[in-house]
């Protein structure tokens, strides 16, 4: 008989929820401080310089904002859609096209601009990445086909479509046939709010999709659409929810804020459309949402300690030579303990043999 063993709950714990995201915390820096000893590099020194280092300067911080406001955009949509088992895995590619859109348009008008081009640039990044999520809706409703697999391969081709931009119609005819547009003029650009730093515009908009959020899911009868559809499908069907609606909802809106969010990359931090738009914040994305618990306000918090992950692996390569893989395997342990930590939701762990029962 085993002296561990799990036993079922007689309902999910509650403090379990929120419990676990921490205890997953938790064991990542713990496996990165094993990690960084069997590496061979002070695992003090290199905790400190990835997660604190970071964190105590000005700039530091203003690029913790910068590194999170993509991580929010997309999760927020992503996050809508999980709750309402709409599995949309394609925020990467949604990103992609939400720039190509709204950075085509600040070339399409260069040296036309207006106070009218950024709001344009915003709304196309929003049509952009609406549109690229749209295949996945309508191959799901009308073929049946997963979105998973759908919305992750598009990925790729958003991709492969990037990159034919950037070498061909969207390359700078003056830029010696590097793979990268002409640099944004000043109407295109995103002001920027924190002097000294490089928060810009993007960042009040990742307020407002938590904001606008938390309203959709706790205040509106869709979002108690969404909620039941997402618990008890049947029971929406007898209910006479639009299921088909809702995908469609879940799947543009998780498309729109990932335009939106690749919008600012491009009119924001790089000022032009670029072959490396994203180090992977789509993907990153799916492990903000749960690590948020599919809440708005949480998923500001988990955006901000991944966030943390992107600025401090940079810095602990530049401070002790870490590899620069080192960002991708936190990311990766958080998301392992995670998924692991939250069979703890419904189980209870239990120590000694069980007792025989007569």
């Amino acid at each position: 008989m085993s002296l561990i063993r799990l036993e079922p709950r007689g309902q999910a714990s509650k403090t379990m929820v929120y419990a676990t995201p921490l205890l997953a915390v938790a064991l990542t820096l713990l496996s990165g401080f094993i990690l960084f000893l069997a590496m061979g590099f002070d695992p003090v020194k290199a905790l400190h310089a990835f997660f604190i280092a970071p964190l105590t300067s000005v700039r530091g911080l203003g690029e913790l904002v910068v590194k999170a406001t993509p991580l929010v955009l997309c999760a927020v949509g992503l996050a809508i859609g999980f709750r309402a088992n709409v599995w949309n895995i394609g925020a990467e590619g949604q990103l992609t096209l939400g720039a190509i859109a709204g950075g085509g348009l600040a070339l399409a008008f260069y040296g036309e601009g207006g106070w009218w081009l950024l709001p344009l640039m915003v709304i196309g990044g929003a049509v952009g990445g609406a549109v690229w999520a749209a295949v996945p809706a309508f191959l799901r409703l009308r073929f049946n086909a997963s979105e998973i697999l759908t919305s992750l391969m598009l990925n790729y081709v958003a991709l492969l479509l990037l990159n034919y931009l950037v070498h061909g119609p969207y390359r700078d005819p003056d830029g010696f046939a590097f793979p990268e547009s002409r640099l944004f003029e000043a109407d295109a650009v995103l002001p920027i709010l924190w002097t000294g730093t490089r928060v810009h515009l993007g960042a009040l908009f990742a307020l407002l999709a938590v904001a606008g959020g938390w309203l959709l899911i706790a205040r509106t009868f869709i979002g108690f659409q969404i909620k039941v559809i997402g618990l008890t499908p049947a029971a929406a069907g007898y209910a006479g929810f639009d299921q088909k609606r809702i995908v469609w909802l879940a799947l543009l809106l998780s498309g729109a804020l990932a335009g939106i969010a690749g919008m600012g990359e491009v009119a924001g931090p790089i000022g032009q459309v670029t072959a490396g738009i994203s180090p992977g914040y789509g993907y990153t994305a799916i492990i903000v949402a749960f690590l948020g618990r599919l809440h708005p306000v949480g998923i500001l918090l988990a955006a901000l300690l991944m966030a943390l992950s992107f600025i401090g692996g940079e810095a602990a390569q530049i401070a002790m030579g870490l590899p620069k893989a080192i960002t991708g395997v936190f990311q990766g342990m958080l998301l392992f303990f995670l998924l692991a930590s939250d069979v703890l939701i419904r189980y209870r762990v239990r120590f000694g043999a069980r007792r025989a029962t007569a």
